[in-house]
């Protein structure tokens, strides 16, 4: 399985031929070279992980490829079908097995609602949790994508998220809002929180990927 980094939120989940699509969002380039897309998966309702442009595009060239997403998502993308995924919920479409945690956002500031958001769990081995500190108990994760910037974030707390998953490897995501040199500091905080469970930190940029 290999994961591809793309801006911001989006990744790309690539096993036996086929493709799963998270996040594509309002900062993020079209994905035009992606190949089988077989299911899209928006962790929450927000533009910077999900737009109209990109549903279509990807619709347009894979018809009937089925989106997931909390109620939230169902609600805000209203013109699509989307299944609706809960935490705990588990979900299959060849070969991608999907499990669902967490449930909310992080908080961003007390004025803001709070919405839903889910993290996902993809084979058992890539986790990525939208935004927000979910941890996905009980699970061995290989692979990590971590939150590395963004208006709830602080990277104290980022570090204690990723200290609590203690992944055997993972990088930096959700970094679109930061300047080169916050990026680079970012990536050493998050950086030492893998090593300090044995695990390795890979420095990923937009369509670098991680094997699995």
């Amino acid at each position: 399985m290999r994961v591809t980094k793309y801006e911001h939120a989006a990744l790309a989940v690539q096993d036996s031929g086929k493709t799963l699509v998270i996040d594509p969002g309002s900062f993020t380039n079209p994905l035009d070279e992606l190949d089988n897309v077989v299911a899209i998966m928006l962790t929450h309702e927000h533009p910077d992980h999900w737009t109209p442009e990109h549903l279509d595009r990807l619709l347009t060239k894979f018809p009937g490829t089925p989106i997931f997403g909390p109620q939230g998502v169902a609600d805000a993308a209203g013109g699509y079908e989307v299944t609706v995924v809960s935490p705990g919920d588990t979900v299959t479409v060849d070969p991608f097995t999907l499990r669902f945690f967490g449930g909310r956002h992080a908080v961003i500031h007390e004025s803001i609602p709070v919405i839903d958001n889910v993290g996902v769990l993809v084979n058992d081995a890539f986790y990525y949790p939208g935004d927000s500190y979910a941890v996905p108990e009980g699970v061995d994760v290989k692979l990590l994508a971590a939150p590395a910037g963004a208006p709830w974030l602080k990277i104290g707390e980022a570090m204690d998220f990723v200290l609590a998953v203690k992944p055997r490897r993972a990088f930096g995501t959700h970094d679109m809002t930061l300047s080169v040199i916050g990026r680079g500091m970012h990536r050493q905080r998050l950086k030492w929180a893998v090593e300090q469970n044995g695990g390795e930190f890979l420095e990923l940029d937009p369509r670098d990927s991680a094997d699995v």
